[in-house]
């Protein structure tokens, strides 16, 4: 049975809109590992509406990307995608699946079958799980920032505290911070 991985980067202010933080290749070597560990991807429908309206050309190389991104976007292109929605249902891009009926269930049993683990990377998505019970761990990209503006993360709240045990925190050259952090129970 595979583990429930949320990985998103936040601000010092929890702010987690992707515009914010900063693009290096040092935050790519980070996302690209976390992927590359994962045995599949989990988010909701806008966070896979963003990425499928870049990645997949980048892989084709409709456009222009640097050779480590377009890497990373052939990865991703392979990768199992699995989206959550109760507005869509079709989704085109490349081993993208969705997830409809009971979200425990569904959640559970993508974590099930996954042997190498599922990756999460949609902030109101996270909620709903982390409601349910459902993430076991957390890799978070803290980035020396302070946006002042949303969404954040939890933004909705939460029912309860979390405690969490931290596993490892490694910073980075440009000056944000890797923190994992494991569920504790």
């Amino acid at each position: 049975m595979g583990i429930l991985t949320f990985s998103i980067k936040v601000t010092l202010d929890g702010c987690i809109d992707h515009r914010e933080g900063i693009a290096d290749d040092e935050t790519h070597a980070f996302f690209t590992r976390l992927m590359d560990e994962a045995g599949a991807m989990l988010w909701g429908r806008v966070t896979y509406e963003m990425m499928e309206s870049y990645w997949p050309a980048v892989a084709r190389g409709d456009v222009e990307a640097p050779p480590a991104l377009r890497e990373w976007a052939v990865k991703l292109e392979a990768k199992p995608k699995y989206v959550v929605s109760s507005t869509r249902t079709a989704f085109p891009w490349t081993g993208s699946h969705h997830v409809a009926g009971d979200l425990r269930t569904e959640v559970q049993r993508l974590k099930d079958t996954t042997a190498d683990g599922v990756l999460l990377g949609s902030g109101k998505l996270a909620t709903e799980l982390d409601r349910l019970d459902l993430i076991d761990e957390y890799k978070f990209l803290v980035h020396p920032r302070i946006a002042g503006h949303g969404p954040t993360l939890y933004g909705s709240g939460l029912p309860g505290t979390r405690r969490l045990d931290l596993i490892s925190a490694k910073p980075l050259r440009n000056g944000a911070v890797a923190m994992h952090y494991r569920r504790a129970r």
